[in-house]
């Protein structure tokens, strides 16, 4: 099993933490969707990180698409037992996907020529990620977030959002704003699985 894309994205980085928690072995290639693009396009014509090549050479786009057929895989998921734990899990975990998915728009946005940006776009993208910081710190707080002994999807989720705000936007990832889910990623960041995935550009 091979695990395409850079360790600078978030939806890589959270497959492959999901993967390494769940006790899968899989090899992972650095390739860049920009500056890898006949590389990638052999393995994934679509050219989307992640991609996902399976034992059969099935290959799966898209880290939540990834992340279930993993847990296929292990025969085990990240999730909680309980119903109703899982509801609230997926629902935090929507929110740092969203998170993450923001701070990409933001990060995609400020690489255009300043002439070229729309700023009533931009401004509505920043407004959704800070809500997105809003509610995770919130969970934070409420210790609805939690860095084990049983890491769930929105717990890692959530961090990896965080660390990547940090990582490309760090004027809109301020640290003094959401000192609960800043605390909370460095919680993980800390782990020896967080530490093995660390964002790369390499």
């Amino acid at each position: 099993m091979l695990l395409v894309g850079m360790l600078d994205s978030p939806y890589v980085r959270r497959a492959a933490i999901t993967g390494t928690l769940l006790g899968l072995t899989f090899e992972h290639r650095s390739v860049s969707v920009f500056r890898h693009m006949d590389t990638f396009r052999a393995i994934n014509p679509l050219i989307k990180a992640p991609s996902f090549v399976c034992e059969d050479g099935t290959v799966i786009t898209d880290s939540i698409l990834i992340v279930q057929h993993m847990e296929d895989v292990a025969g085990r998921t990240l999730r909680p037992a309980d119903a109703a734990e899982r509801r609230r899990d997926l629902g935090l975990l929507g929110i740092g996907i969203v998170a993450a998915d923001k701070a990409v728009g933001v990060e995609y946005e400020r690489k255009r020529p300043e002439a070229q940006r729309y700023a009533p776009w931009l401004d509505r993208v920043v407004d959704q990620l800070r809500t997105a910081f809003d509610l995770l710190d919130e969970a934070a707080r409420e210790k609805r977030l939690a860095a084990g002994p049983q890491l769930r999807q929105s717990d890692i989720a959530a961090a990896v959002a965080w660390s990547f705000g940090r990582f490309v936007i760090p004027d809109l990832a301020e640290e003094a704003r959401w000192p609960a889910l800043a605390r909370h990623t460095a919680e993980c960041e800390a782990l020896d699985v967080f530490k093995l995935w660390p964002i790369d550009r390499e």
